[in-house]
């Protein structure tokens, strides 16, 4: 405790001061369109009483995104202002632990919400796949169960793997039992990269596939919408949709390639995530949830009226 309150207690560089600028930006962004989300939800749901299936995954990854960015500013202030203090007991470990769930649950979401677009909006005859769009509603509120009992299942286990690696770190003065407590350290943490790895592979592959299929299917629908007439708004829509599920692709994309980068340095370095990955995944969140408001009408008039009335009040004053 001594190193947290002398040596830890303030220690900033020119180098820690841009970093937590340009994150505590990107955080604030995303905490602020992702409580934006909810809110405008929330209110939707006291006026009607009830939430449609796109309502109910939209809630779930809003209310994700915004805690994972919130506990993300925390782990990062900690590291770059007050390193050392995350070393005093159970600081670090019940970070990482919270961070890890709420990333876990904002991959999986993103993930089941766009397989939920695919089913709702591509036109195929095959069978599983009419069955799928007849029964999604149904399912989508198991998956969502599913993915929050996961996520913290998958929390609760990088907790203790964490809480086993500062223990190893405390007690390996041992002699002894050194090479034994390394090697069970070792095996716990190859366990949960490879988990991590294999979730993010999987989340990753079902974005993919539903990608690919609905681009498909959006192409199609184009091509036989443009043979009928030339100027059509329907033909508009579904350029504009198209568009929206590149933009969500590349973006899921490098933030997939982030993830993994961020694995194979650990692993290699033993270090923290470098600098540029880290803020690509910082951005992703507050990223993606923009496009998900200016891809949905009713959330892009409500940001629109919002912000204007605030620019007149900005004005007035």
């Amino acid at each position: 405790m001594e190193a947290c309150t002398s040596q830890g207690k303030f220690n900033v560089t020119t180098y820690n001061a841009v970093a937590m600028a340009i994150i505590t930006l990107q955080t604030f962004a995303g905490m602020w369109i992702n409580a934006f989300i909810v809110s405008v939800l929330c209110v939707s749901w006291v006026k009607k009483r009830s939430f449609n299936t796109n309502e109910k995954i939209l809630l779930l990854l809003g209310c994700s995104r915004f805690w994972y960015s919130c506990i993300t500013w925390v782990f990062t202030f900690l590291e770059n202002i007050y390193p050392l203090c995350l070393y005093v007991s159970p600081t670090l470990q019940t970070l990482f632990g919270i961070q890890s769930l709420f990333n876990f649950s904002n991959l999986w979401v993103s993930a089941f919400l766009f397989v939920f677009y695919c089913i709702k909006i591509a036109n195929f005859r095959n069978t599983f796949f009419i069955y799928l769009k007849v029964r999604i509603d149904k399912i989508v509120p198991w998956l969502m169960l599913a993915s929050v009992l996961l996520s913290l299942s998958y929390g609760i286990y990088v907790f203790e793997v964490m809480d086993e690696v500062v223990c190893e770190k405390i007690n390996c003065t041992t002699p002894g039992n050194f090479r034994k407590q390394r090697m069970g350290i070792n095996e716990y943490i190859f366990t949960l990269f490879f988990l991590s790895g294999f979730s993010y592979a999987i989340a990753f592959i079902a974005v993919i596939c539903s990608a690919l299929l609905l681009l498909f299917s959006l192409w199609k629908h184009k091509c036989k919408m443009q043979t009928k007439s030339a100027k059509n708004v329907s033909v508009d829509a579904h350029i504009k949709a198209v568009k929206s599920i590149i933009s969500f692709l590349l973006i899921y994309s490098i933030n997939f390639v982030c993830l993994i980068l961020s694995l194979v340095y650990r692993v290699k370095e033993g270090s923290g995530v470098p600098y540029f990955i880290s803020l690509l995944q910082h951005a992703f969140p507050s990223v993606h949830s923009i496009i998900l408001v200016f891809s949905n009408p009713k959330l892009e008039k409500i940001l629109l009226r919002t912000l204007s009335c605030a620019k007149c009040k900005i004005c007035k004053n």
